[in-house]
């Protein structure tokens, strides 16, 4: 364990100290926050108002707090992924730069060199994601706060669920990397493609019936769904407060992408916890029989 500490330390180190690769991950959420806020929060606050009946109305503070919890919501769930990611690319650069060859022929065994990749990019991606979520509840906090201690509890619990989930991921497709050319490619395609597929950048509910059937599939979606569920549900409680009717609230919800369905039926908060626990168990399985098959390879 002495070792896999050393290394664990020693990723974590090379990671901060590559100001590249930290400060990309570092400034990913606050970039997207600031475009979040410049283009989309009109859209966001219009989306909401025509979901509801001309009779009712809701007074600024509460559009404000469901437009801030949409916005960190979305970049939340994408951040967790993407910065994952980028923490795990050292990785690839071990191989790249020869590394991963003095590494093997030291007397490190195999699995501690997979775990200290892991438990590093864990730790790193994990740092900068709370860091992140510090400054979007800050945020939330000036334009309208609603959340309760117990969302508060639930969102980490779902930024860490979603921080495992990418680590695992981004260990199993760097795995089979081995150059920077490879690891700007990659990046880019995760950069864009992510927070489309998983509902950030667009509600799901906006897609196409058969696409919503594809990603119904994809445990990210759930991620999503999750963060959207505890950083909204105050400001939505509110709103059925001021008396706006629970159909009404419903539909919104739906429009959100805080009621998932899947072929029709609807997934709890339950369920969606057991899919992305479960998704996670796998991915680190998978990980650690594609090591074992390397060092039996080998």
């Amino acid at each position: 364990m002495s070792m896999a500490f050393i290394l664990i330390k020693r990723n974590i180190k090379l990671f901060f100290k590559d100001k590249g690769m930290f400060f990309t991950s570092l400034i990913t959420p606050a970039i997207l926050l600031v475009l979040y806020v410049t283009f989309l929060g009109n859209v966001y606050r219009d989306s909401f108002t025509s979901n509801l009946p001309n009779s009712l109305k809701l007074s600024e503070s509460i559009i404000e707090g469901l437009v801030g919890s949409q916005l960190i919501s979305s970049i939340l769930a994408v951040s967790c992924v993407t910065v994952a990611f980028c923490s795990n690319f050292l990785m690839v650069q071990d191989k790249a730069n020869g590394t991963i060859r003095d590494l093997r022929i030291s007397p490190v065994k195999s699995a501690t060199l997979s775990l200290s990749y892991y438990v590093a990019t864990l730790l790193s991606t994990l740092i900068i994601c709370f860091a992140a979520t510090g400054i979007c509840l800050t945020y939330v906090a000036i334009v309208g706060w609603y959340m309760s201690l117990a969302d508060i509890f639930f969102l980490f619990l779902d930024i860490l669920l979603l921080v495992l989930f990418g680590t695992a991921l981004s260990s199993i497709i760097n795995f089979f990397l081995s150059t920077q050319g490879q690891i700007s490619a990659v990046g880019t395609i995760i950069s864009a493609g992510y927070g489309f597929i998983c509902g950030a950048y667009m509600p799901i509910s906006s897609f196409g019936e058969g696409l919503q059937k594809i990603i119904s599939f994809l445990p990210g979606t759930y991620g999503t769904s999750l963060i959207r569920n505890h950083t909204m549900q105050g400001a939505l409680a509110e709103m059925q407060n001021q008396g706006i009717p629970t159909k009404v609230i419903e539909k919104l919800k739906d429009s959100l992408d805080c009621n998932l369905y899947f072929f029709g039926s609807q997934v709890n908060i339950g369920t969606m916890y057991m899919i992305l626990g479960i998704t996670i168990l796998v991915l680190i399985g998978i990980y650690i029989l594609l090591n074992k098959s390397k060092k039996y390879n080998c």
